[in-house]
């Protein structure tokens, strides 16, 4: 198969990641993956540096003819049999472009997000079916308004040989000083307000009070930064809480903490979660949206309530208080994640979507 993903999002973080790791695993299993994404995007940069073939394409809005007839021309010269959109954008630009074509490829569009959709006509016309990353969304979907049977949920999955742990372990301690035996606590996200850093720095006051020599990692960047640097300094946590930036090393990261905190408010699935349990991390995150497929209570983590810095400060000192149990939960993290989260399973689901669209068999025109 020829597979022609689309992004018009110029940034980088779970969704992009996601499409990264679908392009790369179809290349291994011998089918042709091409990006098509806006001049500058983090996404093109790092699929040109993994060898995909990237066509860049201003996107101004999701009405721009320009760049529908410049996809159109793309679609035509590369001929792909499948068309898989990602964002609200290009999916109606590449969905237009797509449609003109006398032999068109099938469209299937990705629901990364957990969030309110602004228009079913990208959800129930334009695409022949839609994935979601997680049941919850695929539920939330329905509910709208878009047919069930045009919806299948394909978890997010990760190339589990990236997480393979270091023999020497992480650097990261090294990195910034902080002794073997020392409490670590970390999280990786961009830094929106949705992600919870604000109410994890809320917590942070308790669980030193508790475990007065722990630190606490953010790595990300993002349209909080100046915000979370403020609150560190009123609330005088400069010398406890590090601000790593927007990182490569995740894994190395990851390897160097304890424990995993993400007390987001809303997230669709949460790769950072899937990203942690592969290296065998119990994570603390909300019991919200569809963090509970993946962090299962008492059993790879703990859920708290969204927003909630009393809650969280709890299950932290529980959890760094008794390294039997987080040990337990990471172990099982890592088998739940290598079972149901591994990229070979999302790639499975998607070729699945992919060939039962291609063959004319989807649920819907068996109706």
């Amino acid at each position: 198969m020829i597979v022609l993903h689309t992004e018009s999002s110029l940034g980088w973080g779970g969704q992009e990641n996601r499409t990264l790791n679908e392009m790369l695993g179809l290349r291994e299993l011998g089918h042709t993956a091409l990006l098509a994404c806006q001049p500058g995007a983090k996404l093109g940069v790092r699929a040109r540096e993994a060898g995909v073939e990237v066509f860049e394409t201003r996107m101004r809005s999701a009405i721009d003819l320009p760049a529908i007839l410049r996809l159109r021309r793309f679609m035509r010269a590369r001929r792909p049999d499948i068309v898989n959109t990602h964002s609200g954008r290009d999916t109606q630009l590449a969905g237009m472009a797509a449609h003109t074509l006398t032999h068109r490829p099938r469209i299937v569009r990705t629901r990364h997000l957990a969030l309110p959709i602004t228009s079913r006509f990208t959800y129930s016309v334009l695409p022949d079916h839609v994935v979601t990353v997680s049941e919850h969304v695929a539920r939330y979907l329905e509910a709208a308004g878009v047919r069930r049977d045009r919806i299948t949920a394909v978890h997010t999955g990760i190339d589990l040989a990236r997480y393979a742990a270091a023999p020497a372990g992480g650097t990261l301690r090294g990195e910034l000083g902080i002794a073997a035996d020392v409490p670590l606590v970390g999280t990786v996200a961009i830094l929106r307000r949705k992600k919870g850093h604000a109410e994890l720095l809320e917590a942070i006051p308790a669980v030193l009070a508790r475990f007065p020599a722990a630190h606490f990692v953010f790595a990300g960047d993002g349209p909080q930064r100046e915000n979370i640097e403020r609150r560190i300094t009123e609330l005088d946590l400069a010398a406890r809480v590090h601000l790593l930036g927007l990182r490569r090393d995740v894994v190395n990261v990851l390897q160097s903490l304890d424990l995993f905190v993400l007390p987001t408010h809303q997230e669709a699935l949460g790769t950072a979660f899937v990203e942690a349990g592969a290296l065998g991390l119990a994570a603390i995150g909300s019991r919200v949206d569809g963090v509970p497929e993946i962090v299962g209570a008492s059993d790879t983590g703990l859920l708290v309530p969204v927003n909630d810095p009393k809650a969280l400060a709890v299950a932290i000192i529980q959890l760094l208080g008794d390294a039997p149990t987080r040990q337990r939960m990471g172990k099982a993290a890592r088998q739940k994640v290598t079972t149901h989260f591994s990229r070979e399973a999302m790639l499975a689901g998607m070729v699945a979507v992919y060939k039962r669209l291609l063959a004319g068999v989807d649920r819907l025109e068996q109706k």
